[in-house]
């Protein structure tokens, strides 16, 4: 597992992956100027995050049994 930020929960292999293609088509899009959507991107990330949570929450809660 990697984790990225104290905050955040610890991601798979393929999950810190997309994370970070998901992060280097932000910036790409943030070269472009601050009026350039971006919520689709913000929105796929939250996703990856939401899920790794949600896993972690499970497994937590497995090894507690």
């Amino acid at each position: 597992m990697i984790r990225t930020h104290p905050n955040d929960p610890p991601l798979t292999g393929a999950e810190a992956a997309k994370v970070a293609w998901l992060i280097a088509r932000m910036a790409k899009r943030g070269l472009a100027g601050e009026a350039v959507h971006q919520a689709d991107l913000q929105r796929k990330l939250d996703r990856i995050l939401d899920g790794a949570r949600k896993r972690a929450e499970k497994a937590a809660a497995t090894a507690e049994k």
